[in-house]
């Protein structure tokens, strides 16, 4: 895993954990941005693209949690992994950042070799994710998930945002079924109401785009791509 090609955001209000994080981060070779507070974390997020986010908790203006929560609403930031740094240990505190989106809970006072060992595995599995899932080749088509693009035989075509999600879905485990339940969830979210004939219409548009023979109804059951 080459460190210099990850970047990380270090929000901390406390400047000498800024100096002191920030300085053994660029040593172990990461790309290193830093904000004071969570709408400042919000708005370097946006800006930056970070593939890690080391957050502290507590903080004005705008708390850590606060700060994440925002950031998982914005779907190009969605998969930001996120540490959370607190002097807090208790089990509220934990819970609620886990909530949040947490991927990772350390607590201060920081133990630099601990929180190097923690971000390199959780990077490390995220490069294996994303090497395994950000390009399919199946059947004349090519999906990139990094790109957002899909292309048959060569010759790109263009897909909506959700089409796009539900074909990548399907496509990225051929032959199995998929409920309109777990569809609904990982292409719309868990939070959002959507009728069953939405589902229907971008299949239809899907079909009409990359063919016919792709992909498969199971009545009353879901959808499958097929091998």
């Amino acid at each position: 895993m080459k460190k210099d090609k990850y970047r990380i955001l270090l929000v901390d209000d406390e400047e000498d954990i800024l100096e002191f994080l920030g300085y053994n981060l660029k040593k172990e070779g990461y790309k290193v941005y830093k904000a004071v507070n969570g709408l400042e974390a919000v708005e370097k997020a946006k800006a930056k693209h970070p593939d890690l986010i080391l957050m502290d908790v507590m903080m004005p203006e705008m708390d850590g949690i606060t700060a994440v929560q925002e950031i998982r609403k914005i779907p190009k930031l969605e998969e930001i992994l996120v540490v959370f740094l607190t002097a807090r240990s208790d089990d509220h505190s934990q819970i609620a950042g886990f909530e949040a989106g947490a991927d990772d809970y350390v607590s201060k006072p920081v133990k630099i070799k601990v929180l190097m060992s923690r971000i390199h595995a959780l990077l490390r599995r995220t490069s294996k994710k994303t090497e395994e899932k950000s390009l399919i080749k199946i059947k004349g088509l090519a999906i990139d998930n990094e790109k957002y693009s899909v292309k048959k035989n060569g010759k790109e075509i263009t897909l909506p945002k959700k089409e796009f999600l539900l074909l990548n879905l399907l496509a990225g485990s051929p032959n199995k079924v998929f409920s309109r339940e777990e569809i609904l969830s990982k292409v719309w979210g868990e939070k959002v109401v959507v009728g069953d004939r939405t589902i229907d219409v971008h299949v239809r548009k899907i079909r009409e785009k990359i063919g016919m023979d792709y992909i498969s109804t199971l009545k009353g059951v879901g959808y499958r791509f097929n091998d």
